[in-house]
């Protein structure tokens, strides 16, 4: 069972963006103030009556939106433009984050040590680091950033600096740290 850190779920209706390939729902700001952070915060809930669990993302704004995979699209029977009925709160307990190839090369590649700290760190600290490197298009930054996440957990750091957690960071999504609004 999830431990959820309120004991009201947050309830709204949120429209149903397309930005670039992805589908997203905005969350409405009264909504987003409920929310125990400005920045990444793991929720349990359900859309149209379809449970979820992720990762809520910061939209540099102040608030907040989901990113809606594929298969709770289809399940959720959501559609570019309609409606949808959210119910949700926010849980101390992080789902994994999918971890990109080439910082899973590097960690599958790095000392036992680095490789311990990473299964050591938690959960959210984990999401950071995936965050920080896939925050760029840019192949040469990304490669930078995979180098360097493995010199800092080398000394020790258990989560990435010096980066705006509030920002939205979806290279994709995003345009000077802020969600884009193309529909």
């Amino acid at each position: 069972m999830t431990e959820n850190l309120r004991s009201t779920p947050i309830r709204f209706k949120a429209a149903v963006l397309a930005i670039d390939r992805s589908m997203i729902l905005r969350l409405p700001e009264k909504a987003s103030e409920q929310l125990p952070s400005r920045g990444q915060v793991a929720v349990t809930g359900t859309i149209n009556g379809h449970a979820f669990q992720t990762v809520i993302e910061p939209d540099g704004l102040f608030g907040h939106w989901i990113k809606v995979d594929e298969k709770l699209q289809k399940t959720a029977a959501l559609e570019t433009g309609a409606e949808a009925t959210v119910e949700m709160a926010a849980t101390k307990a992080w789902p994994e984050p999918s971890v990109p190839a080439d910082l899973r090369a590097a960690l599958a590649a790095a000392p036992t040590k680095i490789q311990d700290l990473w299964n050591e760190i938690t959960p959210m600290a984990r999401w950071e680091w995936v965050r920080w490197v896939n925050e760029t298009r840019n192949s040469d930054t990304r490669k930078r950033r995979v180098e360097v996440t493995i010199s800092k957990m080398n000394s020790g750091k258990r989560r990435p600096c010096c980066f705006d957690l509030a920002a939205c960071t979806d290279p994709d999504l995003s345009k000077s740290g802020k969600l884009v609004e193309r529909v």
